[in-house]
């Protein structure tokens, strides 16, 4: 099936008594037992739930993988994908990697043992001299949050399998719908669901899909054994957002590729971090790999951190809020934002200024939201 039908089809038709052609939401937190051996498939919420598992259908069936769990939050996703590493491994990341997952790296899981090199991940050369004995994974993220570097999957899968090591892929910017990184030999996939894949800034989640059996068999004992699973009540409105993602992702998109080329021309804008825009350094890597450009964008003004305050401040669509994917429109300043919680020269080293300003672009007229830039612009 094409992938908007199997958006709509894949993880329904639960309920036999009833025939209900939405899947039912099942808030149960345990199941009775038929004896003492034997029970429904179903003991107890956090290990297993029917709504939750009607999602992880649905998504593993996107991305082309074998298994799913649904998490309760995209960190949640990101803590139990990296728990299927020990202490002492290490991690090659990306320089500009989502702050809060450099800051779970560069603090929590480093105080656990495990170490990690920084670096920008299009430069192969850099990939492949951060590889060290104890490399144990790479963790992938295209296109990066704030700057959208795309990252040239099959070739860092390479040096990874060289190293025996495993990957790691973030796809939450693009979803499955613009993006399948497993069919670039990637071995897990994680999302925050709250993002594209929900779509409607109504709840949290996160999701890790597998590539192999042996990596989902585990990546779900984990996920049961840390507690991390997510609600029912979630999981629902998460399979109800899914089944719209590929109409929304083409208008949003479309948008994003207007209000980009705006920008690109406006001459308070120094530059524009777009991979549909021709002048993207990876512009043509970004066409052999993804199915589209995506609805993200960043740019950096020319005035500094006093004009990238006024042009989030003045903005009338667009919400001056954390989050992306949803179907409004929003605008953020990542250095006291989405990443705070990196360091200074964590920033300076991802190319993250008081010049940049990401914009997350929904589903409204372009011509409304390209009118309310220009005038926050003006001002």
């Amino acid at each position: 099936m094409n992938f908007e039908t199997l958006c709509i089809h894949t993880g329904v038709h639960k309920d036999t008594q009833y025939n209900s052609v939405i899947t039912p939401i099942y808030p149960s937190s345990t199941f009775y037992w038929n004896d003492l051996e034997t029970n429904s498939g179903y003991d107890y919420t956090r290990s297993g739930n029917p709504t939750r598992d009607a999602l992880q259908e649905n998504l593993a069936a996107l991305e082309g993988g074998v298994g799913c769990v649904a998490t309760s939050t995209g960190m949640s996703a990101v803590h139990c994908a990296m728990a299927l590493f020990k202490p002492g491994d290490h991690i090659i990341a990306p320089a500009d990697v989502y702050g809060g997952t450099f800051r779970l790296f560069s603090q929590y899981l480093t105080e656990k043992g495990l170490t990690f090199s920084f670096v920008d991940m299009t430069d192969l050369t850099a990939v492949h001299e951060a590889v060290e004995p104890t490399t144990a994974g790479v963790w992938i993220e295209t296109p990066s949050n704030p700057m959208m570097k795309v990252i040239d999957l099959a070739a860092v899968v390479e040096i990874a399998r060289q190293a025996g090591a495993l990957t790691i892929c973030d796809n939450t910017f693009l979803s499955p719908y613009l993006q399948r990184p497993l069919d670039f030999g990637v071995d897990v996939v994680m999302h925050s669901t709250t993002k594209y894949i929900n779509g409607h800034s109504d709840v949290v989640g996160g999701a890790v899909i597998s590539k192999t059996q042996e990596h989902a068999d585990r990546v779900a004992w984990l996920c049961n054994a840390l507690g991390l699973a997510c609600s029912p009540f979630d999981a629902w409105l998460v399979l109800r957002g899914v089944k719209t993602l590929g109409c929304r992702m083409d208008a949003q998109q479309a948008n994003a590729m207007k209000i980009a080329r705006f920008l690109d021309e406006h001459p308070a804008v120094e530059r524009v971090y777009y991979p549909g825009l021709e002048s993207h350094p990876q512009h043509e890597l970004a066409k052999t790999q993804q199915q589209g450009f995506g609805a993200m964008l960043s740019f950096d003004v020319k005035a500094g951190r006093s004009m990238a305050e006024r042009v989030c401040m003045n903005s009338r669509l667009f919400d001056v809020a954390e989050s992306l994917g949803g179907i409004e429109s929003l605008i953020s300043f990542p250095v006291t934002m989405s990443h705070a919680s990196m360091s200074a020269e964590g920033r300076q080293a991802a190319g993250i200024t008081d010049k940049t300003v990401r914009v997350s672009v929904g589903l409204e007229h372009s011509d409304d939201l390209i009118a309310d830039l220009s005038q926050a612009l003006a001002s």
